[in-house]
Order: C-alpha cells, then structure tokens, then sequence
C-alpha cells in the first residue's frame, strides 16, 4: 500500500476501530438500565438523574475513542513529531537497558483520560524491532513506569540511519497496549502505531545530540507538534 493510500485511508477514520465494542456494548448496557428504571419506578426524578449520568458518562467514553484527522502539513525530513496528545514530563538523558543497551535522549509524553489515545509513529522509516513486555500498572508519570509497567516498544531506523525508539507505556488505569506495527515494514509520520486504553504514556528515545524542540510542562498535539530534530 503507498503512502497516499494510506493516507487516504486515515482521512476516513473518525472514532477508533479499538472503541467500537466497547461502544456498542455500553450503549446497550446503558439503555437496559435506564429503561429499567424508567419503567419499573413511578417516580420519574431517579431516572432523570440516571440518565444524566449515562449520557455524561457515553459522551465521556466517545471522546476517549475519538480519532481526528490529522496529516502533518510539511517535510519530515529528520523530524521528530509528538506520537500522542498529552504532556511532556520527561526530557532527560537516561540509560536504555532492553534495546540500544547505551544511553539515550528521552522525550515522555503523559496522556490523561481525557485526550486522544490512538499513538502516531515518531518517524519516517522502517521498524526494525517489535516488543511486548508484560509488567506492573504503577501510575505512568512515575519514573519507574518506563521499565517496570507492562509496555510495547517499536524501534524505527530512519532514511538517514538514525534508529529512534517509541515505547508505549501502561498506566493504573490503562490495561491494554495494542501495537500495530510490524518488523520490516514501512513507516510514515500520520500512520497509527497504536492504541493504550484509559490513560498512560508514550517514552520516545532519541541519539545523543538529538536537538530538543519541546519544553517541560508542553501540551502536545499528535503527529503535529515537533518534539526534536535529528542530527
């Protein structure tokens, strides 16, 4: 599939495939609930309050699986764009122990329950490594999170042979990681790598040198804010 296929393909994607079970499944629950209580009590007050809640509650579940359309407008040449929406809380040299086994620039991106969830790739390239590991559900601000909470990592090398690594992280509500990518495949910035349900975090590892474009504390939008420039 070419790049424009893809591309196109994308454009159509409005709420995330990974919701749509969920979706349909709460919708039925929701509606058995609130037509239990409309029809079995006189008094219509509970169920007004029933069904405020269920909609405030669906309205929330919608938002979580929303997808918006978003092509980055520019060359990617040696960019590094934000693979999710969230915040950065971690911009720091740190030592890599699964992967590159050396020392890495990392840019951490938490996202809270209430931005979008579907992970883009950081980088043009190809994936060279594929990995699941199972672990803990700590809270995902915390350092530990990164190496002990379950995760996936995907390792992409670059055009220009910069090999640059995304690890999807787990959070204390998040319990399930889906990861798309493929080893041999290519990859292009506006693609979706992933999916973390209900709240986690996106490590990017980065060379040495690496030029950081983004602060701590930066909101960040997905596969539109430039996080860092490689050499």
């Amino acid at each position: 599939m070419t790049r424009l296929n893809k591309i196109k393909k994308i454009k159509k994607i409005r709420l995330h495939r990974e919701g749509t079970n969920i979706l349909i499944t709460s919708a039925a629950i929701l509606l058995l609930i609130n037509a239990a209580v409309y029809f079995g009590i006189e008094n219509k007050i509970p169920f007004y309050i029933i069904a405020f809640i269920s909609t405030v509650l669906y309205i929330l579940m919608v938002n979580f699986f929303r997808c918006p359309i978003r092509l980055y407008d520019g060359d990617t040449e040696k960019l590094v764009v934000a693979p999710a929406d969230g915040k950065i809380v971690v911009i720091e040299e740190v030592d890599e122990h699964e992967y590159f086994h050396d020392k890495r620039l990392m840019i951490s991106i938490f996202m809270n329950i209430t931005n979008v969830h579907a992970n883009w790739y950081p980088v043009d390239g190809v994936i060279k490594h594929v990995d699941h590991h199972n672990g803990r559900f700590m809270k995902a601000w915390l350092p530990k999170a990164s190496t002990e909470n379950e995760r996936s990592m995907v390792v992409i090398e670059t055009p220009e042979g910069q090999t640059v690594m995304a690890r999807q992280i787990a959070g204390a509500v998040a319990r399930r990681i889906v990861t798309y990518a493929e080893k041999g495949e290519e990859c292009f910035i506006d693609e979706h790598m992933g999916f973390i349900k209900f709240g986690s975090r996106v490590d990017v590892y980065l060379p040495l040198g690496t030029e950081v474009c983004v602060e701590m504390g930066q909101k960040t939008t997905g596969n539109q804010t430039v996080i860092a420039k490689l050499k």
